[in-house]
């Protein structure tokens, strides 16, 4: 029986709320950036001038922008695969019934509730050439003391380490969900059928893990492409020699930096088009291969 409201009229007032913020704050600025990237500022931006594709144009065109396109490829690769595969681990040593488990996952999962310029900093003292303590085991293990922030693999490496780390709270408690709701009458017959622990985690548990997996690499790539502004910011705005540019900070640069707000515009429109179809492109191929299970 559906159910009736007293007023045609009611359901439209109950949504104008959410309509009305959504579209001050979500579709007004996003049709603002389509229309942005279609100008180039001039006189300080007191004025603008149409010039159609133009900023398009000189974005791929444009040496710095393809190398932050490049980093940006390569930090999201990293802390996709860094992220993940040391969560999945993490949840499954977390999954075990020892004393003290609740206290051990409520401890895995406090680096996701931290900001990004305190994960930023942490990670700062940590990869200190002189007092960071990553750089004191590495010297006593291997008598080297390695400069982070001035080599610019390294720094791509150190900031795709702590965005890693700063999203893998935010990874385990969905791992440790879908471990929770693995049947476990479908473990105890893998057992009896002679098979070992890491024939039963490959062959049951992680295809019976595909939907939380699936999701996860696609939160685990935007944030890639959105979340690590503050990280970069914080660690090595951008450096050294553009290294760890990514385009959301790269975006940041020229918009409130460079004040080239229809080139800044036409980044945006990119890296929205190009979140989009990087999804889209998982939810054909990976989606086909999550299991969901059935009757």
């Amino acid at each position: 029986m559906r159910s009736k409201f007293p007023s045609r009229w009611l359901p439209y007032v109950l949504l104008f709320p959410t309509l009305a913020l959504c579209g001050l704050f979500l579709y007004y600025p996003v049709v603002q950036s389509f229309r942005l990237s279609t100008y180039r500022a001039i006189l300080m931006g007191l004025h603008q001038k149409y010039v159609g594709l133009e900023n398009y144009v000189r974005l791929f065109t444009s040496s710095d922008y393809l190398n932050s396109l490049k980093v940006t490829f390569i930090f999201a690769f990293g802390v996709v695969l860094i992220g993940l595969s040391i969560s999945l681990a993490i949840a499954l040593l977390a999954n075990r019934k020892v004393r003290g488990a609740r206290i051990y996952r409520i401890a895995l999962i406090w680096p996701y509730a931290l900001s990004p310029a305190v994960a930023g900093s942490i990670w700062l003292f940590l990869l200190n050439p002189t007092v960071g303590v990553v750089n004191y085991v590495l010297k006593e293990l291997f008598g080297i003391s390695p400069d982070w922030m001035s080599n610019g693999n390294l720094a791509l490496l150190a900031v795709t380490m702590a965005a890693a780390w700063k999203n893998m709270g935010y990874n385990i408690v969905f791992f440790l969900a879908g471990l929770q709701n693995v049947p476990g009458e479908v473990l105890e017959a893998a057992r009896v059928d002679g098979a070992g622990p890491w024939r039963t985690f490959w062959s049951v548990t992680f295809p019976m893990l595909s939907p939380t997996t699936f999701f996860l690499l696609i939160m685990n790539l935007i944030y890639a492409f959105f979340g690590g502004f503050g990280l970069i910011s914080v660690m090595t705005e951008g450096g050294p020699a553009q290294a760890t540019n990514i385009l959301i900070y790269k975006l940041y640069q020229d918009a409130f930096r460079f004040q080239k707000w229809g080139t800044a515009a036409a980044q945006s429109v990119v890296l929205f088009i190009m979140v989009v179809a990087l999804t889209l492109i998982q939810f054909r191929t990976t989606g086909r291969r999550v299991h969901y299970g059935g009757n």
